[in-house]
Formats: structure tokens, C-alpha cells, sequence
């Protein structure tokens, strides 16, 4: 009884806190219960998505921070306590029980009191005035939060606080098998988002897959061409979407064992057309100087677009990282850029919802490329027309948020 509810959770959490381990990995690293295997991954995205509340939470009642275990412990009780209405003596007695159970029975007198006092009014009238208050009521870094208010005003609040519409599926065919199921359905072609949806044969007969509804309109955004080149492009959505639409892409990755997750997807999804080549996109290579009717870069980015999807982003990326990502997407896309033919297109795209790794890395670059010039792009998806590409945001495109911008290259 002791390793369920809070047990599962708890192992996992450890190795993301402690560890620096994602989300995802953590979850497939760790044995789970199967039978309470829904429950123990909400949890701990639940965790996660309000870590930084919790944190204040736990400081309200405890001034001297108390050890990992016991904040883990903590998080872990005040996520059911106010997210999945559990009775708060149960609550106690599966925290309690796990203080014993980790061999930490001197702290379960700490963590009973604390679970007993709590009052989530009264830490919500302790909240700081101002940005600061805002940004941990919804859980969001202070650094991150004053960008989106300095971009977004007053709907900063609901970007941040935004959730996943749920589980984001592209069809290739059947369709049919699924749609009794409550989904809502995207503007685009196949594209159902389900609250839930368990894997089937049919993924492996490359029936469909999981790809996010950003990246789908990203790759809408791209004009049909002969030859186009994705740029960092594991583990492949975007190559063999496109791939429908281009008479052959080729797929840069650096790292070996992603490019065998871009095969692994073709050859799941029959998209034959496709070549993955293990390459720094940032190198310049002379054998695809203006090679390709269209690039797309997909650049490495601080991935707050995405934070429904992983929450841990908000743990581990920090003000410090924007700059140093700044220089590498600008890197990357002024190399690229290079392997376009004349009268080619450009695409530039991130998971960013930061004007500094959006339209300002274009600025940045158009400013030393001047045989570049931007075409203006529409979406049948939500989205904010900025002053070189669109942005899709999390309140109003199902949860994520992307951004993409296109370039021609003068004849």
C-alpha cells in the first residue's frame, strides 16, 4: 500500500530533481506499477507544472528549507491535496508513510504538522504584490514571466498558466478507427488532439503518429518544393510531414543516435523520400552550397513553448541560457542559409514564445544577409503576426507555442 500513491512519484521526481533527468526519460527509466500507472504520471506532471508554487508554499510554512526528499514528499502531498481532492488525512498518512517507508521517520512529525496547517489561502494572501506574485502563482520563472509581460501585457498570465489540449495525433490513414473517440479536431488535415490515447498497432503500421500541433503548422507554413533540406531534424516529424510535399528532403542531426530515430520514423511512416545524414547544421559543408530550394531551421531554442508538454524546461532553463541559445540559433541559420538556391526559401522556426529568439534572432541575421527578404506567412492555426513571422501561443493553439518566419533569397 506504501508505494501507492506517492511512492512511483516520488522515484521519478528524485531523479529529476536530483539528477537533472527529463521528464520523459525519468518516467521510462523507472519501474512503474502498471495498474496506477495514469495516476503516478499525473502526479508528476502535476509536480512539475507547479513546482514553483509549491516551492512557495513550502516556504511559507518551513523558513529553513527543508531537505530534497521531504520537498519531493511535500510537493507530491500538496499536488493531491489541490489538484485531485484527496481527503488531506490521507494525504498525511501516504506522506507519513513514505517519510517511514525511505527510512526518514525523525522528519514525519515535520511533514504531518505541515500537511496538517496548511491553508492555501492563506498562502495565496502571502503571495508577493506585482510580477513577482503573478509569475509564482502560475508557476513560471520570474525572468521568463517579465519577458512574456514585456511582450504580451496583461496576457502574459494566461500564456503562462496554459495547458496541453491533451494528446496530439496525425493521422495518415484510418481515421476512422478512432474518431468515436472525444477529440477536438485541429485545422488541419488529420490532426486530432484526444484528452487521451494509448498506443496501438496502428502506430507501428505508420497509420499515424504523435507529432505536437505547432510543429504541424509549422511545416504548413512551408511551401511544396523539389528539394528541401530540415536542419536539425530529429526525431522527424517535421522531415516526414514535409516529405509529402518536397520530392526529397534530406535531414541534418548531429548526434548519431538521433539521426537512427529519423530513420527508425521513415521507415515507420513509408517516407521513403527522405535521407538522414549525421551533420553539425552549424559547420559549414561546400558540397550543399545552394543545394536546396528550401531550409528549414528548426533551431535549438530555450523550449518555453513547450512547457505543457515538459515542464521540467522550467526547472533546469535560466536567463543566462537565452543568450548563448541567441548565438547558436544565429549561428546556425547564417550557415544554412548558405545552402539555399537563389530564388530559394528560408525558414526559420523555434519552440520559443521570447521575442529574443524569434524575430530578434532574424534581425540579427537579416541585418548581416542582406540578399535575404521576408515573406509574410499566414495560418489557419491562433496566432499573433509579429513583425517578421507568426507566433502560435499556448492559451490559443491548443498549448503550444511556436513561432516561424520566411525568407527568399534574391535571384
Amino acid at each position: 500500500m506504501l508505494s501507492n500513491p506517492v511512492y512511483d512519484p516520488f522515484l521519478i521526481l528524485t531523479k529529476i530533481y536530483s539528477d537533472g533527468a527529463h521528464v520523459k526519460q525519468a518516467i521510462a527509466d523507472t519501474y512503474i506499477e502498471e495498474q496506477y500507472r495514469s495516476r503516478t504520471v499525473r502526479i508528476v506532471y502535476g509536480v512539475l507544472e507547479n513546482d514553483g508554487y509549491f516551492d512557495f508554499c513550502i516556504k511559507h510554512y518551513a523558513p529553513k528549507s527543508p531537505k530534497l526528499a521531504v520537498r519531493i514528499i511535500l510537493k507530491i502531498s500538496l499536488y493531491m491535496l489541490l489538484f485531485m481532492d484527496k481527503k488531506r488525512y490521507m494525504v498525511t498518512d501516504c506522506a507519513v508513510g513514505l517519510c517511514k517507508k525511505l527510512g526518514k521517520s525523525g522528519v514525519s512529525g515535520f511533514v504531518n504538522a505541515f500537511l496538517r496547517r496548511f491553508d492555501k489561502k492563506d498562502v495565496d494572501e502571502a503571495l508577493p504584490s506585482g510580477i513577482e506574485g503573478e509569475a509564482i502563482s502560475v508557476s513560471y520563472p520570474v525572468f521568463a514571466y517579465k519577458l512574456l509581460r514585456e511582450e504580451y501585457g496583461a496576457r502574459a498570465k494566461a500564456i503562462a498558466g496554459a495547458r496541453s489540449a491533451g494528446v496530439s495525433v496525425r493521422f495518415e490513414k484510418g481515421t476512422e478507427k478512432y474518431e468515436n473517440r472525444p477529440h477536438i479536431k485541429t485545422p488541419f488535415k488529420g490532426n486530432y488532439i484526444f484528452e487521451n490515447f494509448t498506443r496501438d498497432e496502428g502506430f507501428d503500421e505508420g497509420e499515424y503518429t504523435f507529432q505536437s500541433v505547432g510543429s504541424i503548422a509549422i511545416c504548413d507554413c512551408v511551401s511544396p518544393c523539389e528539394s528541401l533540406l530540415d536542419c536539425c531534424a530529429a526525431p522527424g516529424g517535421k522531415s516526414v510531414l514535409l516529405s509529402k510535399k518536397c520530392g526529397s528532403v534530406t535531414a541534418f542531426e548531429l548526434h548519431a543516435h538521433r539521426v537512427e530515430l529519423i530513420r527508425q520514423y521513415k521507415t515507420r511512416m513509408g517516407a521513403e523520400n527522405i535521407t538522414e545524414t549525421q551533420k553539425d547544421s552549424a559547420v559549414y559543408d561546400p558540397a550543399y552550397a545552394e543545394a536546396f530550394d528550401a531550409v528549414l531551421c528548426d533551431a535549438p531554442c530555450s523550449g518555453y513553448g513547450t512547457v505543457s508538454e515538459n515542464p521540467d524546461i522550467k526547472l533546469f532553463r535560466k536567463q543566462e541560457d537565452l543568450a548563448a541559445l541567441a548565438k547558436t540559433q544565429l549561428s546556425i541559420l547564417s550557415n544554412v542559409s548558405r545552402y539555399v538556391k537563389k530564388g530559394g526559401a528560408l525558414y526559420y522556426s523555434t519552440c520559443s514564445l521570447f521575442a529574443c529568439e524569434n524575430d530578434g534572432t532574424v534581425a540579427a541575421f537579416l541585418k548581416t544577409h542582406p540578399e535575404f527578404t521576408v515573406e509574410a506567412l499566414d495560418s489557419p492555426l491562433a496566432h499573433d503576426k509579429k513583425h517578421y513571422g507568426l507566433q502560435f501561443l499556448p492559451d490559443t493553439a491548443y498549448g503550444a507555442g511556436f513561432y516561424v518566419c520566411k525568407m527568399i533569397k534574391r535571384s
